[in-house]
């Protein structure tokens, strides 16, 4: 990988009761050229697969290309297939955010500038660690009752969010195999755990997406609203359903869904008040 700048890699498993990878491209502080910043933000990437696939056109693209403007960035391999189950993949990306919170001086992160950035099933892990932070079993998970495991902002590709009328059943019953219609409406449909403890949230989606329903982006952009959380939402009128950065790379080149990308980095600038 070549990005002109120097890093350092890190890999590890964030969750002892997984099979999870937290793959990190770190910004050398003591020998990248641009040497005036010290600390940086994070962004946390969660691919999407429907808990069958991790797939690589959301892992390693838009990996470089938050690296490529200033972020230290992680990608997530969570828990998928039979592994997904008993919520597994909310707990990997918990205890992700904490250990990257736990390790924040070393790496030259800002402990309270880290964003997870998921696409479609990697929407929900992604969203679900901003809904659901302050779960029970979560909470346990990460040892702590201080939020550790909260991200500080969310960027949500394509999401899938409801178990509802537009859910994607695959995702839903990989994440609860024998659970009856009731409780998979009341554990995963994560626009009823909005709250304003909520973090703010970046969403796009497009209308045409015949896999994940743009009502997805569309509940949680209303929840974010009724709940007085700082969000924006875009939604395009075409294009299919994984278009990833939108790239000839990702194999899915469009110049107009890929403006989704400079919308999100100006987005986050105004959070985190970081200038890339």
């Amino acid at each position: 990988m070549r990005w002109g700048l120097q890093m350092k890699i890190v890999d590890l498993n964030p969750n002892p009761g997984s099979k999870a990878r937290l793959v990190g491209y770190l910004h050398d502080i003591e020998k990248e050229s641009m040497g005036n910043r010290v600390e940086r933000p994070c962004v946390v990437i969660c691919p999407g697969g429907g808990f069958e696939i991790l797939s690589p056109r959301e892992a390693d693209p838009p990996a470089t290309a938050f690296f490529a403007k200033g972020y230290h960035v992680f990608t997530l391999y969570y828990s998928i297939r039979e592994e997904a189950s008993e919520l597994r993949p909310i707990m990997d990306i918990s205890l992700a955010i904490a250990k990257i919170r736990e390790n924040a001086a070393a790496w030259g992160i800002i402990p309270r500038q880290i964003a997870v950035c998921g696409f479609s099933a990697g929407g929900y892990v992604a969203a679900s660690s901003g809904t659901l932070w302050n779960h029970p079993k979560l909470l346990e998970a990460d040892g702590s009752q201080d939020g550790q495991g909260r991200p500080d902002a969310m960027v949500l590709c394509y999401p899938v969010i409801t178990a509802g009328e537009f859910a994607h059943r695959g995702s839903i019953e990989r994440l609860g195999p024998g659970w009856n219609e009731a409780e998979r409406e009341a554990a995963f449909s994560l626009e009823n755990h909005v709250t304003a403890s909520t973090p703010p949230a970046f969403l796009w989606h497009t209308v045409e997406d015949a896999s994940v329903p743009v009502e997805n982006s569309m509940r949680f952009a209303a929840a974010l609203r009724r709940a007085g959380v700082p969000f924006e939402c875009h939604l395009y009128q075409n294009g299919r359903h994984g278009m990833s950065m939108c790239t000839t790379e990702v194999n899915s080149r469009d110049d107009h869904l890929a403006t989704w990308f400079p919308l999100c980095l100006e987005w986050l600038s105004r959070q985190f008040a970081f200038e890339y």
